[in-house]
């Protein structure tokens, strides 16, 4: 089975279970990046966090995904204000995402909102055979370990 993982991750805590799905189903990782973003302090990069979560479809960088490759697409999102963050969005809303087996995971530092119906709904024709929330999982434990192996079990 050939398997796509597309996440955009800010504080890293989206790729660090995207590494963790590659390792396990050997997926391939489609990460998407904003155009003009960067590294910032604290500070700085709170504002200009902001400013994307306002913006509806922010510019992403090139990436390259063909959906017809794969026979399962896992998103993977940081919440932002109790929803999926804007560059998933952008990129669902250009995908082309159609008849294929799809799951969602969401990443959070305490509230996952409405996210994960946001993401089920943006993928409406397709079948969605997982959805989980993780909270904080780059700061591991055995219990956030397990956590994500059992999902990743149900994937395949």
């Amino acid at each position: 089975m050939k398997i796509a993982v597309v996440f955009y991750s800010l504080d890293g805590n989206c790729a660090h279970i995207a590494e963790k799905i590659k390792s396990r189903l050997d997926a391939d990782l489609i990460r998407l990046h904003i155009k003009n973003e960067k590294k910032r302090g604290k500070a700085a990069g709170f504002f200009w966090a902001i400013g994307v979560m306002l913006s509806k479809k922010p510019k992403l960088l090139p990436y390259t995904f063909d959906p017809s490759a794969y026979d399962l697409i896992i998103i993977g999102a940081p919440v932002w204000a109790g929803s999926p963050a804007s560059p998933v969005k952008a990129f669902l809303s250009q995908a082309g995402i159609k008849g294929k087996k799809t799951a969602v995971y969401v990443c959070h530092a305490g509230g996952k909102g409405n996210s994960l119906e946001e993401l089920k709904m943006s993928l409406a024709d397709n079948e969605i055979i997982a959805e989980i929330d993780f909270l904080n999982p780059i700061n591991e434990s055995d219990e956030k370990k397990q956590k994500v192996e059992d999902w990743i079990n149900k994937l395949v």
